[in-house]
């Protein structure tokens, strides 16, 4: 049976563990995998505009020894042009696998159902799981460990904020949310976050001061305030989240040299200013970097 990446809620614990040694292998001998997906051919559909989700998919397509095809929001039209049913079911015959980018969580679901090749959710409304898992790791590649660690995110609740929350509760590290009220992630997404946590010993928390949600943090994690397709709401977020920035006042209030996140693109001066995004403690690109990694891991998972 085909095995999809849907969200990191449907990985077990085991299955995000043997992802990080593989990760760790690909990044330490590149050249001991160029020929492993050789023949295979990834199809990347986007309705999103996007920079290191696409660039890094085609580019570990390639270093895989495999082929990445990209179909823009114009060409396919999911779901208007033709049926995403009748998408999935066609693309199957011709491709190895799919990363579908798009608004609605529903598409990828609805995908992943028709399709016969496994497919990766490469982000949508919900769940951005190579970002969640890319992070955990870049966490465990810098601090050298994931139990006892506290991360703190600061700002939406959304898709990233979901993702994480089901990773750090899956891999046992501690995760505080700080977002102000009506922003908080899905009351569903917190309390199976909270059941998973508590299988590993480890602690989920909701705040909507900052303050409280930076106490104790090994790492600082934000994203932007108004997502893509929330543009009309952006100038209210502004005012919404104007105490959840990530400055270097707020950075100082967790412990010392605490690592500093972003899954980018970054809203500079909003979310988060150029002092603390540039700072030492910053390794925004790093994990950028990391995506790519990982995403050749869950590639060799998934399509090999």
């Amino acid at each position: 049976m085909k095995k999809d990446l849907i969200s990191i809620k449907d990985l077990t614990s085991k299955e995000i563990e043997e992802l990080f040694n593989l990760t760790d292998r690909l990044k330490k001998n590149k050249l001991k995998f160029s020929k492993a997906l050789a023949g295979k051919t990834l199809a990347l559909i986007f309705q999103k505009p996007s920079n290191r989700t696409r660039v890094s998919f085609e580019v570990g397509m390639y270093q895989l020894g495999g082929n990445a095809i990209y179909l823009a929001p114009g060409e396919i039209n999911l779901g208007v042009r033709e049926s995403i049913k009748d998408v999935a079911k066609t693309l199957s015959r011709y491709i190895d696998g799919v990363v579908l980018r798009t608004f609605e969580h529903k598409n990828v679901m609805e995908f992943a159902n028709s399709a016969t090749v496994p497919v990766i959710n490469g982000l949508s409304d919900f769940s951005h799981p190579c970002q969640g898992i890319a992070d955990v790791y870049t966490i465990r590649e810098k601090l050298k460990k994931l139990k006892g660690v506290t991360l703190a995110y600061v700002g939406d609740g959304n898709n990233v904020c979901n993702s994480l929350l089901f990773a750090c509760a899956k891999i046992g590290i501690n995760m505080n949310v700080g977002a102000p009220k009506g922003y908080e992630p899905e009351p569903l997404v917190l309390k199976d976050a909270k059941d998973f946590a508590k299988a590993k010993k480890s602690d989920i928390n909701l705040f909507n001061d900052p303050i409280e949600a930076l106490k104790g943090a090994d790492v600082i994690y934000t994203d932007v305030w108004a997502s893509m397709g929330q543009e009309e709401e952006a100038a209210e977020r502004k005012k919404i989240f104007r105490d959840f920035q990530v400055n270097a006042r707020l950075a100082s209030l967790a412990k010392n040299n605490a690592l500093i996140m972003h899954c980018l693109p970054a809203h500079r001066g909003e979310e988060i200013t150029d002092e603390v995004l540039d700072g030492p403690n910053s390794v925004v690109f790093d994990q950028a970097e990391n995506r790519m990694h990982v995403q050749k891991a869950i590639l060799i998972k998934l399509l090999s």
